[in-house]
């Protein structure tokens, strides 16, 4: 008898989320043998709750699933919702005895670390209550923080942006030759510093801006700071300095803290903004120069145009590559990215145990940051470089992006 399947979107969208979601579907469509229907959660496994499901089978039939690959955001709806810790909570069998309604056979759930919280408590539960219904996670997060995987995907088109973000604002700021000034881009990343590391990709010469690039892996001085803007402003009279939101003293206060408090989300996350306008006003108090901040925000998780073609296509292959995972009988697992080489770039896929990936960090090494703190090293260019490669072609419509709205 033909099973169904589900897939939930959770955490912080992508350039690249609905990729995996796409892959997923397409996949679960083509085993029509043994798939009977493929269903998506509205708003994660929140909206699961709610009631909150739709049949992805109309979106093959209309079309819709080619535009749906390079359409941005959460199309099914994101959520932040934490399972409880305690597996006998009434939660659980609400949620198994909706999954049984529906004659779901297997469960996939695309998001980062606190998804794939969400993925091991239900695989464990389903393990607990001898259900056979398989669990696997589909890494996404531009943060690059999830262990046991190369990379993860939304990771290559963020960094993409962020590095072009950045060579614009550096050919932007270096017209004004007389005019000294700091530009401050504060950009994503809480305790691991990959996004902000990739706008080291801005550069085409020695001494190009950024010339300061700032991690949360190693201690923020103020005072040491202060030093390498003045040596930097020697070298350009235009500095741009890029900034992780989370970067933090030697006491651990998020230097954003010192503009006040930043309040937590649901999952107890200190609410991480303003370090680079609290360093913007402390450069114009001290040194009476120019300055501004630029806080980069989402634009650097839902920007299309800088899609890395690259990224997309793993998103894809992560997608499916559940599914067939699924299939042949895995559970509480989640998609990983094993590369096999950097040059030419070859990445295959494999499974780790998601028990030991959810609420786990995976951080800059510190060997790929210059002793001074303030840079990354060759080998992080290495690294970062095949992510960002290729381009897309995103459908157009009256001069804008046609994307695909649900």
């Amino acid at each position: 008898m033909k099973k169904n399947i589900i897939i939930g979107q959770s955490g912080g969208p992508t350039a690249v989320i609905n990729g995996s979601l796409y892959g997923a579907v397409k996949r679960g469509l083509q085993e029509s043998g043994s798939i009977g229907r493929v269903y998506g959660m509205i708003n994660g496994i929140e909206g699961f709750l709610l009631g909150g499901c739709v049949d992805m089978g109309p979106l093959a039939e209309n079309g819709d699933l080619e535009r749906l690959r390079v359409t941005p955001g959460a199309y099914l709806g994101s959520c932040r919702y934490k399972l409880p810790e305690d597996l006998s909570d009434p939660i659980y069998p609400r949620i198994f005895s909706k999954f049984k309604d529906l004659d779901i056979a297997c469960f996939f759930y695309i998001g980062g670390n606190d998804s794939m919280d969400t993925v091991s408590k239900l695989s464990r539960y389903a393990e607990s209550v001898s259900s056979p219904l398989k669990v696997i996670g589909i890494p996404k997060t531009i943060d690059n923080d999830l262990v046991m995987t190369d990379h993860t995907p939304g990771f290559g088109s963020a960094a993409k942006y962020v590095a072009t973000a950045v060579r614009e604002m550096g050919l932007d700021v270096s017209g004004y030759k007389n005019t000294p000034s700091v530009t401050i881009v504060e950009i994503m990343g809480r305790h691991a510093g990959w996004l902000t590391a990739a706008s080291a990709l801005a550069r085409k010469f020695p001494y190009d801006n950024p010339l300061l690039i700032y991690l949360p892996e190693t201690v923020f001085d103020i005072e040491t700071f202060f030093v390498q803007i003045k040596r930097a402003l020697t070298l350009t009279p235009n500095v741009l300095v890029c900034i992780s939101e989370g970067i933090r003293d030697a006491s651990g206060k998020f230097i954003c803290e010192y503009g006040g408090d930043t309040g937590t989300d649901t999952f107890g996350h200190k609410a991480l903004a303003g370090a680079g306008k609290y360093l913007e006003n402390l450069i114009r108090a001290r040194e009476g120069i120019k300055v501004r901040s630029v806080e980069l925000n989402i634009c650097q998780r839902c920007s299309s145009a800088c899609l890395s073609a690259t990224d997309l296509q793993e998103a894809v292959s992560a997608g499916a590559f559940a599914v067939e995972a699924a299939l042949s009988g895995e559970t509480g697992k989640m998609v990983t990215f094993i590369r096999e080489s950097d040059a030419p770039y070859v990445l295959k896929y494999g499974l780790a145990d998601v028990n030991a990936i959810c609420n786990a960090e995976k951080k800059v090494p510190l060997d790929w940051i210059a002793p001074n703190g303030c840079d990354v090293t060759d080998a992080f260019i290495r690294y970062a470089l095949p992510l960002i490669q290729g381009e897309e072609d995103v459908p157009y419509k009256d001069g804008l992006p046609d994307f695909i709205y649900r």
